[in-house]
């Protein structure tokens, strides 16, 4: 009998700790909220250190419910515009490096630059990136998501792609390691935002950017960002009743344009005293923000919250052209310069937010300067799956220490932009044909144009109003060198002179 009972001890203990070592490398789920077109100060949560007018003027509780419970990037960058961020999200380089320096058209072949008379078009990827080798003008490298489909996690995609255009394979996420796509195609910005005009796609009318897969909602008063919600929300229904780890890409269409209301949030902007495009601006940004409530929501009652990493964060800076929003040009980001398209903070500081239950401290701030193309090392060391059989080299660096101790600091890292490409018809500021870099509190800009610098201390100078450059040259020197080291390292695409026919000089060989 003793034997018996000896026997029954040793077989609980040994089933308790192998239960407890299952659940101890159990790994977690993972979701990327990615904005589209979302300014650093468009929240009611402030990533500065101060709470500004923009700040009072959105409602977003759910991000502020977020940065409670998580850590808060308040030096988080993306690019200047949307396909550059999400082809280095997706393979850990800068644009500089993998070329995809400007957005992509939906339709093949076609680049997207605007007609010039200094400049002739760089030779940029301007039909995305491939998880193929040898397609024309792309750029080959191997997704993340396929190396977490791989390693055994359930991945979704809902929203946004435009990774690729159209009959290239990066245009389509399942060739990407996606194992559900919901609306993710080649366009980069929704045709229509409303149920009742079938999301665009309206026989006749509808175009690249009518919005795919949800003809449930057609006819119906269901928002896009709502459509897209109830979506991701059944697609996780599966990897969560077989136990499945899950990583869902949750790309969000909103706030791109068109400006479109959202009913369920319009007037109470249009009450306070908003014109009527600021007010549909603001709007699309509280239906973003109930999409993620809904997310958490949904997380707690299937009992995953505690074991579910969510990262927030956006593809570029806030569109400041006006119209088609209201204010002054490029005033919308405020204290930063400029917005979306421009290497000014406006144009590429981002909101970021990342809960991770039991390592980043709830409510910490984090203060070191990141890059989007960390979020690639980053979510393979949260999933704990390495980054092996890659074909392409990661510029990324993993900001999971800085999860762990937020005190953490690196002042010697270099973060670069790249944009040789002509976004808009008309120059705007920091927009066109532009370079930077930030190592530090220090960022150097270099304008193709002319060959002039601009040199800011960030820390001073958030809003890039003092140009130090005549007065520090040996920094302005340092900079330029190792901008321009890293630019030909990577074969970085740069603009013709048509003139002189040859490339644009790099910063170290200028007149």
């Amino acid at each position: 009998m003793m034997k018996f009972i000896i026997f029954c001890l040793v077989f609980l203990l040994s089933a308790t700790s192998t239960f407890a070592f299952g659940q101890s490398k159990k790994r977690p789920n993972i979701i990327v909220f990615l904005v589209d077109d979302m300014g650093w100060q468009d929240s009611s949560e402030p990533f500065w250190t101060e709470i500004t007018s923009l700040n009072r003027k959105y409602h977003t509780p759910n991000m502020e419910r977020l940065a409670k419970e998580g850590a808060k990037f308040t030096n988080a960058y993306a690019n200047p515009v949307c396909t550059p961020t999400r082809v280095s999200m997706l393979s850990g380089m800068t644009a500089a490096h993998h070329g995809v320096t400007n957005w992509t058209s939906p339709a093949p072949n076609n680049n997207t630059d605007a007609l010039d008379k200094q400049f002739g078009a760089a030779s940029w990827n301007y039909n995305g990136m491939s998880p193929v080798p040898n397609i024309p003008h792309t750029f080959h490298a191997t997704p993340f998501p396929k190396i977490l489909k791989d390693a055994g996690y359930f991945t979704v995609h809902v929203g946004k792609a435009h990774w690729g255009s159209a009959g290239t394979p990066g245009a389509n996420p399942y060739n990407m390691g996606f194992m559900v796509n919901i609306s993710g195609h080649a366009a980069g910005h929704p045709q229509n935002y409303l149920g009742q005009e079938n999301y665009g796609n309206l026989p006749g009318k509808a175009s690249w950017q009518a919005v795919p897969d949800l003809e449930e909602y057609y006819g119906r008063d269901t928002f896009l960002t709502e459509a897209l919600t109830l979506e991701a929300i059944k697609a996780l229904e599966q990897p969560i009743k077989e136990g499945k780890p899950f990583y869902l890409n949750m790309a969000h269409y909103a706030v791109h344009v068109p400006l479109q209301a959202d009913k369920r949030f319009y007037q109470k902007y249009i009450d306070t005293g908003l014109g009527e495009s600021e007010a549909m601006y603001a709007s699309l940004l509280e239906g973003m923000d109930k999409s993620l409530g809904d997310l958490m929501d949904y997380l707690q009652e299937k009992g995953i919250a505690d074991n579910t990493i969510v990262i927030f964060m956006s593809d570029n800076g806030g569109l400041s052209l006006s119209p088609p929003r209201g204010g002054s040009p490029h005033s919308q980001n405020s204290p930063l310069r400029a917005g979306k398209g421009s290497v000014y903070e406006g144009g590429i500081r981002e909101p970021m937010l990342v809960k991770w239950p039991g390592v980043a401290k709830a409510g910490s701030v984090v203060n070191q300067y990141v890059m989007i193309e960390d979020f690639f090392p980053s979510i393979l060391e949260m999933a704990s799956v390495p980054s092996t059989e890659i074909v392409q080299s990661i510029d990324g660096k993993s900001f999971v220490p800085y999860l762990k101790n937020p005190n953490l600091s690196d002042s010697t890292r270099a973060l670069i932009w790249h944009s040789p490409n002509k976004w808009t018809t008309d120059d705007g500021p920091g927009i066109n044909y532009k370079s930077a870099i930030r190592k530090g509190d220090w960022k150097l800009i270099y304008n193709m144009r002319d060959t002039s610098f601009e040199l800011y201390n960030l820390k001073n100078d958030i809003q890039e109003s003092h140009n130090l450059a005549v007065h520090y040259s040996d920094k302005v020197k340092e900079l330029g060198q190792l901008l321009s080291d890293k630019l030909r390292k990577w074969r970085a695409p740069m603009p013709i002179n048509k003139t002189s026919g040859q490339p644009v000089p790099m910063p170290d060989r200028y007149d």
